[in-house]
């Protein structure tokens, strides 16, 4: 039984607790930040994993040491980021996200992406509203000489949040969203998943993209679109 849907409602109940947080910062080795608010979402989510789930592996941006992943040792294999897009998150912008997939038995079980000021979610086998967009969106880890590389005739928007952009491309909302210089499985899983249960074309590092489980200990570059 696939059991994410119940883990919004403890995300809404805690949600002025996070966002309170938000302000008490600290930089990390990479700089980027982490928030006590990151640390906050991401012990609700383990303490959620060990309340319902048995026999399982959890990778989750702050918390675990980063490993590859044998699958075979246990029944459940569960990626989380508890923020996406801590830059948004501790500047007050809303576009900030939670993703959580969700792996049993070496396949992908359930995923989802949440954006939680802006009470959004989607859920695996959940029917969205769909849009037609022509916007791209872009990863903001691109640099400038990446960024004037890009090819023209497109709206582009580039927002910092992984899980926001995931979301948008699988509404259909962007027409593409890509990212040429990769990202970690944590960022990817949730919607990668969402959008091949939606159709949409995918490939990461320019390979069809299958549902397969991504190792965490590298960065996969990868294209999301929506087919006309």
């Amino acid at each position: 039984m696939k059991i994410l849907k119940n883990i919004r409602p403890i995300i809404e109940r805690e949600l002025q607790t996070i966002i309170s947080k938000r302000g008490k910062k600290t930089m990390k080795p990479d700089n980027s930040y982490v928030s006590e608010g990151d640390l906050h979402m991401d012990k609700l989510v383990a303490d959620f994993v060990k309340e319902n789930y048995t026999s399982v592996q959890l990778v989750s941006e702050e918390s675990s040491k980063i490993h590859d992943i044998d699958l075979s040792l246990s029944e459940y294999v569960i990626t989380v980021d508890p923020i996406d897009g801590t830059e948004n998150f501790v500047s007050g912008l809303k576009e900030w996200g939670i993703g959580i997939s969700v792996y049993r038995n070496g396949e992908h079980y359930e995923s989802m992406l949440g954006l939680p000021e802006l009470k959004e979610y989607i859920f695996t086998g959940e029917k969205i509203e769909r849009f037609e967009s022509r916007i791209h969106g872009l990863s903001s880890s691109l640099t400038k000489e990446e960024l004037v590389k890009i090819e023209e005739g497109f709206e582009y928007r580039i927002i910092g949040c992984c899980m926001y952009n995931m979301a948008q491309v699988v509404k259909g909302s962007y027409e593409k969203f890509f990212n040429p210089k990769g990202a970690h499985s944590w960022d990817l899983l949730p919607g990668l998943n969402l959008a091949l249960e939606n159709n949409l074309l995918i490939e990461v590092e320019n390979k069809k993209y299958n549902g397969e489980f991504l190792q965490p200990t590298k960065k996969y570059r990868f294209s999301i679109r929506n087919v006309r």
